[in-house]
């Protein structure tokens, strides 16, 4: 504002000075004075300061009055029932109860000798892969009708044997080094891992199609579980939080099963426990038994999972079977009465359970639910 004013007087003194320079009036010379001075002060600086907000309390009381606000809204929940063809995949099982009493429903017998300890794994409800301390293989019907028999490629026992998703047999060949598969239908027999400076021992197949399989090295001081995926080892699980080992070394009793909720079930005879860890390889639990059980008592073996997430393995100490649920509590006992030192586990699509018996050539299957 200040700047027009200026601008303004400067036009008017111009204006002034042609008038007197077009006239010959000499009383207006006279009366003339120059303003120069006043217009060579520049116009004062100003400084202009950012304003400050002043904040003061909210009162929520006064804001709801005068404008209002919104209720909570009521959140339902409904079951939708999907099924396995609306998501294209296995919906979870209904839960089950447990019989009274746990029943035999069948004995299937085996050309194995009482001398053998015998291993097993569901193929399907209707066939059974077994073996023994010999190097050969045998599928089995429920009717205990011979269906197949396949040799190792090395000629050597097989430390342990699991199916596959797809129908195939794996089986462990410690003295070779190799986990080997079994072709579906051609029971061709291909290398898939390969190891040096360790041997495999027990393995199981996962719900993804890969491999869990527990390995030793060769003084016998390590054990680790290792997943692969084809012959690409993709994890190893060997120590807990504190850089302690997970697993005992003192012996190869370490069977080996994934649950439902891909936690990795390991019964480590030696250790007296099973050790669970989750997907991850971080240790959730350790189990020794019930809480009444005396140090040392309890020897686990066999160990499998239903479809209810339940952990069964097999007590070689005692005659009996621990069940229990995926967070490691006991559950109950499948005891005595139907076994003498249950050895291999596996169950089959129904939830009955496959078991052999150490120095027996039987396999039982026993119905525990509902």
């Amino acid at each position: 504002m200040k700047i027009k004013c200026i601008m303004s007087e400067i036009e008017q003194s111009i204006s002034e000075l042609k008038k007197l320079l077009n006239c010959n009036e000499y009383s207006l010379f006279s009366a003339y004075k120059s303003r120069i001075v006043g217009f060579s002060r520049l116009p004062p600086k100003l400084t202009v300061s950012v304003p400050s907000f002043i904040t003061h309390k909210i009162n929520k009381e006064q804001i709801y009055q005068q404008i209002g606000f919104l209720s909570a809204s009521p959140i339902n929940t409904e079951e939708l029932g999907f099924t396995k063809d609306s998501l294209g995949a296995e919906s979870s099982p209904p839960e089950r109860s447990f019989i009274d009493e746990p029943q035999i429903i069948s004995d299937i017998s085996t050309e194995y000798s009482e001398s053998d300890v015998i291993g097993v794994s569901c193929l399907s409800d209707d066939e059974l892969w077994t073996c023994g301390l010999g190097s050969v293989m045998r599928l089995y019907n429920p009717r205990g009708d011979l269906v197949k028999s396949i040799k190792t490629k090395s000629g050597k026992l097989p430390c342990d044997i699991a199916s596959t998703q797809s129908c195939e047999l794996v089986y462990t060949d410690s003295d070779e080094r190799t986990v080997k598969i079994v072709k579906n239908k051609t029971f061709k027999i291909k290398t898939v891992v390969r190891l040096r400076g360790w041997a495999p021992l027990y393995v199981c197949s996962t719900s993804s199609g890969d491999l869990l399989v527990v390995i030793t090295n060769d003084d016998k001081k390590q054990v680790k579980v290792v997943r692969y995926s084809g012959s690409t080892e993709k994890q190893t699980i060997q120590y807990n939080d504190k850089g302690q080992p997970l697993y005992s070394s003192d012996d190869y009793l370490k069977h080996i099963s994934e649950n439902k909720n891909l936690d990795i079930c390991v019964s480590d005879h030696a250790a007296c426990a099973v050790v669970v860890v989750n997907q991850a390889g971080k240790l959730r639990f350790t189990y020794t038994g019930p809480p009444s059980t005396t140090k040392g008592s309890f020897g686990p073996v066999g160990i499998t999972t239903d479809s209810q997430g339940r952990i069964l393995t097999a007590d070689l100490f005692n005659d009996r079977i621990h069940i229990l649920d995926q967070d490691g509590q006991f559950l109950r006992y499948i005891d005595y009465r139907h076994l003498r030192a249950p050895w291999c586990l596996c169950v089959d699509t129904k939830d009955n359970l496959i078991v052999t018996e150490f120095k027996r050539s039987k396999i039982k299957k026993i119905k525990y639910y509902m």
